[in-house]
């Protein structure tokens, strides 16, 4: 401690005589420097002291008469919306996606949301997870009255539903701004229905963009600050001029209420969505058929980049649209159309705004130099599953839906390139397959000792051994890294 001590008070002494030799000249450049210097700061004309806040009564009178509240009907085993617990530790362990999977209950179940009108003739915006389960749909309008809704359109990677009802009269509705120009401080509005309450508006700013919840391969939400609450979902998120920038979808909780950090859907995102939704009634993605992974400071070294921008192509599906355009194994994905590529949810986000057929021009690092490659987009393979729900009748269902496993699918599941199977999606309650042992996100990689690549490939060797009156039925199961047999009971 004492050579510590010593050491300091010689630095010390060092830095005083340096102070002391430089003099004058020293002293007036700092005061030069400082001179030609300010601190960041508006200018007092354009700076508005928080007691003289403008109100928002104008424009919360003018945009609340478009905000609707959404009453669902369930099916028995649908999930009962209300906050979820995801794995302790993490992230997601405080992100509560409104309406989310709860306790289970006999009967049909209630939920209520929020949406907007964005056409006079009754089209309404919402989130997904408020309408996926429901056999009955009611919107209530800001002057009381009820209608039934049907669903137009989902998109449950983006988290975003249409629905449509019926009106005599043209309606009052809003339109989606520009969520690209919205800026982190800018003042925004939250308008929907909390905890079924009715009409209510709480304000904030916009606190950050680009957040990531491990939602989706298209996650890029906007972050507020203005309390929202379950119920808020689907409610719309304004900026100062009545667009909506924003549609609420989820919150940053350890109690299932708000603290005051809320997510939206920005609108740019939403807007190409509902577009395709009122169009046609499901979104095609463009799709380039690739495994990725995101570039780190050493991979970028060990490429000789000197950016760890760009994403790392783990696996080339076969004549996908990359592997007929020359793209490799190995390759960084640089820029898409002269847009710079960031990480994987940049591509996959870029990738998914082109339609099929589109060309686009890839920035490629391949051995040592940038080189550019022409692809002509595809359509995203459609996430199929195939559902053994009521092979054997309500009361002994097997209960299981399967999913292909997709090469975003195969990033998330953190599976090597050369695994095969399929991808447990669902798992019905009070099912064969519940008791069973099988869980959501398990890979099944085998049924009766046969090698499984798809989901009708799974679903036919189950309903085979149903048919030869087998008790059971083995699964090699993948699940955490691990390898395992499960007995799936058929009797």
């Amino acid at each position: 401690m004492k050579t510590i001590s010593r050491l300091k008070r010689s630095v010390a002494a060092v830095l005083l005589a340096s102070t002391i030799l430089s003099g004058g000249g020293g002293y007036l450049a700092a005061r030069a420097f400082a001179a030609d210097s300010a601190p960041l700061a508006m200018p007092a004309e354009q700076s508005v002291a928080p007691a003289i806040r403008p109100s928002f009564a104008d424009l919360v009178e003018k945009v609340k008469p478009a905000v609707v509240n959404i009453s669902t009907t369930e099916k028995a085993e649908a999930r009962q919306r209300g906050p979820q617990q995801v794995q302790p530790g993490s992230l997601e362990d405080f992100l509560r996606q409104f309406m989310e999977q709860g306790q289970r209950r006999r009967g049909p179940q209630h939920a209520l949301g929020s949406g907007f009108i964005i056409d006079p003739s009754g089209y309404i915006v919402t989130n997904n997870h408020v309408v996926e389960d429901a056999t009955k749909i009611v919107v209530t309008l800001d002057d009381g009255s009820e209608h039934t809704a049907v669903v137009k359109g989902r998109d449950p990677k983006t988290d975003v539903a249409l629905l449509k009802i019926e009106s005599k009269t043209p309606l009052p509705y809003v339109a989606f701004g520009d969520s690209d120009k919205a800026r982190i401080g800018d003042w925004v509005i939250a308008v929907g229905n909390p905890f079924g309450l009715g009409g209510s508006v709480s304000a904030g700013i916009l606190s950050a963009r680009g957040r990531d919840l491990n939602n989706g391969p298209y996650d890029n939400f906007l972050q507020i600050d203005a309390p929202i609450n379950p119920g808020n979902s689907g409610g719309p998120i304004f900026d100062a001029t009545g667009r909506v920038i924003g549609i609420s979808t989820a919150i940053y909780s350890p109690s299932g209420g708000s603290v005051g950090i809320g997510f939206g859907v920005p609108s740019n995102l939403a807007n190409t969505i509902v577009a395709q939704l009122q169009k046609g009634g499901k979104v095609e993605r463009g799709w380039l058929g690739v495994s990725m992974q995101p570039m780190t400071e050493s991979l970028a070294k060990a490429v000789g980049r000197k950016s760890a921008d760009g994403v790392l192509v783990a696996e080339v599906v076969p004549d996908a649209p990359a592997a007929k355009a020359g793209l490799q194994q190995g390759d960084v994905v640089t820029m898409v159309n002269g847009q710079t590529v960031r990480d994987p949810r940049d591509l996959a986000t870029q990738i998914a705004m082109l339609k099929a057929g589109d060309s686009a021009k890839l920035g490629v690092w391949r051995d040592g130099k940038e080189k550019t490659l022409s692809v002509t987009i595809g359509v995203q393979p459609t996430d199929q599953t195939a559902a053994l729900n009521d092979a054997a009748g309500e009361e002994g269902k097997v209960g299981l839906s399967l999913a292909p496993l997709t090469p975003e699918l195969r990033n998330r599941l953190g599976l090597e390139n050369g695994v095969k199977g399929v991808v447990v999606a669902e798992v019905a309650s009070d099912s064969k397959a519940e008791d069973s042992g099988v869980r959501p996100g398990d890979v099944i990689v085998g049924v009766a000792g046969k090698t499984i690549t798809s989901p009708t490939q799974a679903v036919d060797a189950i309903k085979t051994a149903q048919r030869e009156k087998k008790e059971a039925v083995t699964l090699l199961v993948m699940r955490n890294g691990t390898t395992y047999y499960l007995a799936l009971q058929l009797a």
